[in-house]
């Protein structure tokens, strides 16, 4: 049992480490935005200077970076600070107490106690979706989130699961690590659309007292700056949903642990797939749901999720859950290495042996 749990856990550690490294990588490119915002500034003759574009750009840069590490850091600060809240507002979640629904509250409350940990609150969301999300980076502020779909149409064991789901979510520190993704990927992703919008709705032109030399050595400035802007912007895209699509595996492994149950999960998963879209919530907050995308081959290449096919078979392969007829399970080899590698033991990655 001891080499199971540290198989889990050594697995959860090396995935924050690199956690840890992509979100520095966030940061290097806000760094690489900036600098191709001061290389198309430079470009574009909005700045002046008596050297080139490029030599220019680097000493300006040099100028910002502290400014640009800042601004950086108060706007993760107030992602830090106000995430809850401003997730409330863009979704209308409204949060509950133990009388509003004495089952749910209970439920999350055993689950809890089970493994000594700190009760998050709990929130509705009226959606007719079947979805549900964690946010908060601290105790004080881990809430769990549940749409009023999900209530209606999950029973109890299945509830359960989705909230065990959660939970390892917050044990785990993913949705620290999301929340802060989230709010950096959208700053650079707010700016890079600015630029893009600017540019193809005719709102920057070179300065009509530029040479001809001078308007085309600030034309390659600009294309290359908006190349670099637009390089930034798709990579911390990428990076952020890096960041999510991983930990659904180790989160579905999670509620089977609290649970000991992945009949329950699985079951869950299947009820939850084509009808997780909630209406009207950005999609910063679907990536930190339960489940976000459709479940096709061709949107899984660029999903936050793995789809459900693929979470619901690494269930069966590796916790023992059981598949409806109409899904017939993949070789457990292909399975376990698309979901939790190096993960799979005699007991199961969880110590969970698996039912003969």
């Amino acid at each position: 049992m001891v080499g199971q749990a540290f198989g889990l856990y050594g697995h959860i550690r090396r995935n924050r480490i690199r956690s840890g490294f992509l979100l520095a990588g966030l940061f290097v490119l806000a760094y690489a935005m900036a600098y191709g915002l001061i290389l198309v500034a430079y470009g574009l003759g909005f700045v002046t200077a008596g050297e080139s574009a490029a030599a220019a750009t680097g000493r300006t840069f040099l100028v910002a970076l502290p400014f640009v590490t800042l601004g950086t850091l108060a706007w993760v600060f107030i992602g830090f600070r106000f995430n809850v809240g401003m997730i409330g507002l863009m979704s209308g979640a409204r949060g509950i107490g133990r009388e509003d629904n004495p089952k749910l509250y209970k439920m999350l409350e055993n689950l809890c106690i089970s493994r000594g940990l700190t009760m998050p609150k709990l929130a509705i969301l009226d959606s007719e979706a079947l979805n549900a999300f964690a946010s908060g980076v601290n105790e004080k502020q881990f809430t769990i989130t549940v749409t009023t779909g999900l209530i209606a149409n999950l029973d109890d064991a299945e509830i359960e699961a989705v909230l065990a789901h959660e939970l390892t979510h917050i044990r785990n520190g993913d949705v620290r690590m999301m929340i802060i993704a989230v709010v950096i990927a959208g700053v650079l992703s707010l700016v890079g659309e600015i630029v893009f919008r600017m540019f193809t709705q005719g709102g920057l032109r070179f300065s009509s007292s530029s040479s001809r030399d001078d308007r085309k050595g600030g034309g390659a400035a600009v294309l290359i700056g908006i190349a670099i802007i637009v390089a930034s912007w798709v990579l911390a895209i990428i990076v952020r949903l890096s960041l999510s699509r991983a930990r659904e595996y180790l989160a579905d492994a999670g509620a089977v642990e609290l649970t000991k149950n992945p009949d329950a999960m699985i079951s869950a998963l299947l009820k939850i797939s084509g009808r997780a879209d909630i209406d009207g919530v950005p999609s910063g907050i679907m990536d930190m749901c339960v489940e976000n995308d459709p479940d096709n081959a061709f949107s899984d290449l660029f999903s936050t999720h793995p789809s459900v096919t693929k979470r619901v078979q690494a269930l069966a392969a590796t916790a023992g859950g059981r598949l409806p007829q109409a899904m017939p399970p993949r070789p457990p080899a292909m399975a376990d290495r698309e979901a939790l590698p190096q993960m799979v033991e005699a007991r199961g990655p969880w110590g969970i042996r698996p039912p003969h």
